[in-house]
């Protein structure tokens, strides 16, 4: 199994229509287009001018929408990062520019168990959008009560430090604030939608989760397929007593 690969900055995108004056382009190595920062607008209102119509229909609290766009989860396309976008303003102020973002959280440490070699080579993929992973983990609390939950691993990147968790000096566990959360001793059951996913708890065919970005369902049904764009992968781990990744492939416009 490879190595995680260090964290890759991302293609650079055009401010909407909206901004104004619109970013101009200038070269660098490689060939790929650098846009400089658009001088009338704050990096809050780049972030929110990235948006589409869905966004905004999903996603109401502004804080939520920036964070979301500024990790690639949604909007229309690649965006600047923070960093990249005040780099030209505060090289004309003759201001340092802010450290880049150099790494994941996982570069670095020692992964001793399958489930945290599972989550690293995840981890690029889910703060770039590319793919949104519901991790399942089934094991026992501290009280000896059994408790599962279904995470949304893209969301938990975004309030969760994860160099403790792949250091090995915290584990990743079920909480009564993630996608479905069930105690096995006490019948207790939550579910909570997440930037990410809408939860469809009540249906026929058992438990959904609705993308927000594409609108597909995934099925985490162990005996049903899984779902468009969606695998299902089981992963022994020492860690836990029962985990299930799911890696669904976002379409964003579909």
């Amino acid at each position: 199994m490879s190595q995680p690969r260090a964290l890759q900055r991302r293609p650079l995108s055009r401010c909407a229509a909206a901004a104004s004056p619109l970013p101009r382009t200038r070269r660098r190595e490689g060939g790929m287009a650098l846009a400089a920062a658009p001088l009338s607008c704050t990096y809050e209102e780049y972030l929110e001018s990235q948006l589409t119509a869905r966004d905004l229909r999903y996603l109401e609290s502004e804080a939520v929408r920036r964070q979301v766009v500024d990790l690639g989860l949604c909007g229309s396309g690649d965006v600047l990062w923070r960093e990249e976008f005040e780099a030209p303003a505060a090289a004309a102020a003759g201001l340092p520019a802010a450290a880049p973002r150099t790494s994941l959280s996982s570069v670095g440490e020692e992964l001793k168990d399958n489930f945290l070699w599972a989550l690293a080579e995840r981890e690029e993929a889910n703060r770039t959008g590319k793919i949104s992973s519901i991790i399942f983990i089934r094991d026992r609390n501290s009280r000896c009560q059994e408790v599962s939950a279904y995470i949304d691993y893209a969301h938990r990147l975004t309030t969760d430090d994860f160099e403790v968790c792949f250091s090995g000096k915290k584990r990743l566990f079920p909480r009564n604030t993630d996608l479905s959360f069930y105690n096995w001793d006490r019948n207790v059951s939550t579910s909570n939608s997440s930037p990410n996913y809408q939860v469809i708890a009540e249906n026929a065919c058992g438990l959904l989760f609705k993308n927000k970005s594409d609108g597909k369902i995934i099925n985490v049904d162990s005996k049903a397929y899984p779902g468009d764009n969606t695998t299902r992968t089981p992963v022994e781990t020492d860690l836990y007593l029962h985990v299930v990744i799911y890696d669904h492939i976002v379409r964003r416009g579909t």
